[in-house]
């Protein structure tokens, strides 16, 4: 057996986002609430002092066989169970009486939805710090290519010039509204709630209870109520990480197609053996685009079931709740690796300044045919022009020539462009429309939102 990362290397999760959620991080995020709920209860003065520093103890994931808790879960229906029965028999063993104050007063679900908010809570910070590494990366790009001119395409087609620098920022702009919004919205909670959501066993120590496991607990969002079948705060994380995976991977649609050879105007970051071909030595292929879509495509039927657990029977959900475990997960860890790729990516992306601009001229100069139509339209109409405009780009394609010589002989332009004026409406380079604007008000965005970046 192999210790290193498996078959699949890193190619759908990387080293740290995993590390998050195996099985020792998933137990010891339970454990942690045993301890914090064990200390709450001695502050609230429900149980000895003692008794809670011999229950913190024993709160430790090495101390525990994980295989054994796992084949004991699958008969108990969840593996808190037969945590709490391990957890309970080692603190009896080195003191009796406190061992009747494990895990008082809490439920299956409290432990387990505790310990996942810890798992969650970690790979949030994570996330955060990854989607600030690629903003800055993205910012930089915006920034450099600015005025570096190349074709915007519509439908696959060529359209009008763009820059590249207004295109990075357009990716740039949903990673900054991400990063906002995940902030506030992306942490988990703890839970605390008791057989049915009361916290009844308590009695009038509950509220107590409540207001010190919050001051124990602090790392992530407070237990304002228990929420057992309230699985709001779940799949907002679950869309969110959905919504992020689906615009890392329209990014690495954008650059991929852009690297195809007929177009080569974008390339991944070079590295020896990167994107070879079994057969085809001549190959380099997108990998970091290709493992991006890769996670762009899974997320949503992901993010489908996390929808889907959200109607729950009454105080105690029968499956809902229990598919939540393995699926939200599974996006964190995507979403996460997807981050790193785009990361990666970025910063390392070669840009191919002489090759947009020879693309620009593919059509012989079509790209700036709505250009001339508008130039004409204070003169001859906008319907007229436009009409002129269609039938010279017909005669530019049947013949092969530039558009610019076409309407250069054009009768019916005669006086109206001087070959001056001609040149100049057909130098993308000058049709950039608002595209400064857009990208300042972007690169604004982000430098506001960077003050909050970790």
């Amino acid at each position: 057996m192999s210790d290193g990362p498996g078959l699949h290397g890193e190619l759908f999760v990387d080293r740290e986002m995993a590390a998050l959620f195996d099985d020792r991080a998933t137990l010891q995020g339970m454990l942690d609430f045993e301890a914090g709920l064990a200390r709450a209860e001695t502050s609230a003065g429900v149980i000895p002092a003692a008794a809670a520093e011999v229950i913190a103890a024993a709160c430790k994931a090495e101390l525990y066989d994980i295989g054994a808790i796992g084949s004991a879960a699958t008969l108990a229906g969840n593996p808190a169970i037969p945590l709490v029965k391990a957890l309970t028999a080692r603190v009896a063993s080195t003191d009796p009486d406190a061992a009747k104050w494990v895990h008082y007063g809490a439920t299956s679900q409290d432990v387990i939805d505790s310990g996942h908010a810890q798992q969650h809570g970690a790979a949030w910070e994570l996330i955060l710090r990854r989607a600030a590494r690629l903003a800055h990366a993205l910012a930089e790009l915006t920034r450099r290519h600015r005025q570096t001119p190349m074709i915007g395409r519509t439908f696959l087609q060529h359209a009008v010039p763009i820059s590249f620098g207004s295109k990075a920022a357009r990716w740039l702009g949903p990673i900054v509204r991400f990063h906002d919004g995940f902030m506030a919205f992306g942490q988990s909670s703890h839970q605390l709630g008791g057989a049915a959501g009361t916290l009844a066993s308590l009695g009038d120590k509950a509220e107590a209870v409540l207001e010190a496991f919050n001051r124990t607990m602090p790392s992530i969002g407070a237990v304002m109520t228990p929420w057992h079948t309230e699985r709001d705060r779940p799949a907002r994380i679950a869309a969110e990480l959905g919504i992020l995976t689906g615009h890392l991977g329209k990014i690495a649609l954008d650059i991929a197609l852009m690297a195809q050879t007929e177009i080569g105007e974008l390339a991944e970051p070079e590295a020896p053996g990167k994107g070879g071909s079994s057969a085809m030595p001549h190959k380099r292929n997108p990998v970091l685009c290709t493992l991006i879509l890769a996670a762009a495509k899974r997320s949503p039927g992901l993010v489908s079931t996390m929808l889907a657990t959200m109607p729950q029977e009454h105080e105690r959900a029968m499956g809902g709740w229990h598919a939540e475990w393995p699926t939200l997960a599974e996006l964190f860890k995507l979403a996460g690796a997807s981050l790193h790729h785009s990361a990666m990516l970025i910063e390392g992306l070669q840009v191919f300044p002489e090759r947009m601009r020879q693309n620009l001229e593919l059509t012989n100069g079509l790209i700036m045919a709505e250009r001339v139509s508008l130039a004409l339209a204070g003169t001859l109409g906008r319907g007229e022009a436009h009409h002129l405009l269609e039938e010279a780009s017909r005669t530019c394609v049947d013949s092969g020539r530039h558009l610019k010589d076409v309407l250069a002989e054009s009768v019916a332009l005669a006086g109206k462009l001087d070959a001056a004026e001609l040149d100049r409406l057909f130098d993308p380079t000058t049709y950039r429309g608002a595209s400064d604007a857009i990208i300042d008000r972007v690169l604004a965005l982000y430098e506001q939102e960077r003050e909050h970046m970790l």
